[in-house]
């Protein structure tokens, strides 16, 4: 198999990923999701959105991707921005919770299905947000695509990294 340009356990790794997330689209309670526009891709975990005149900032539950002034801060964005934009601009959006900056905690999916904070998780574009996944009911699938990321030293897992929770307490500091 290594011939073929990949090894088995990653391989492996990604059967698991894609039955989680088929898991996770079959288990997927689109009742609860509302379907929005988005209107700004503000970094690779926050986005602003619009439905009926109403506009909403949107802080994505589970996943922390870098600041804009940290290293791969702006691809994540960028990264983020070409899934968004694949979509053509539209998000089904499941609020979980709002900060404590008034923004809302949501999972984010496109109309294709596609769970975004597994995609940049995966991208190696964000890391899995530990402290906050209490507010992840598909924490289990982004867990997952983490994994897959540090296996194949994508993004964030190319080198040791400042985590985007440390930047933040060294810039309040």
């Amino acid at each position: 198999m290594q011939k073929l340009g990949f090894r088995v356990g990653s391989l492996v790794n990604l059967i698991v990923l894609v039955l989680a997330l088929a898991v996770w689209l079959i288990g997927c309670s689109n009742a609860n999701a509302q379907r929005w526009t988005v209107v700004d891709v503000h970094d690779g975990d926050t986005i602003r959105i619009e439905r009926a005149g109403t506009t909403e900032k949107v802080r994505f539950a589970c996943i922390d991707a870098p600041e804009l002034a940290q290293p791969l801060g702006k691809a994540s964005r960028d990264h983020l921005r070409m899934l968004i934009n694949q979509a053509d601009g539209q998000v089904q959006v499941k609020i979980m919770d709002t900060d404590r900056y008034g923004r809302r905690v949501a999972e984010v999916f496109t109309r294709g299905q596609k769970f975004l904070q597994a995609e940049q998780a995966q991208a190696g574009m964000a890391y899995v947000y530990d402290q906050y996944l209490k507010n992840c009911p598909d924490a289990a699938t982004v867990q997952q695509a983490q994994k897959i990321a540090q296996q194949q030293k994508l993004g964030v897992w190319q080198r040791n990294y400042q985590k985007p929770w440390e930047y933040r307490k060294r810039q309040r500091s």
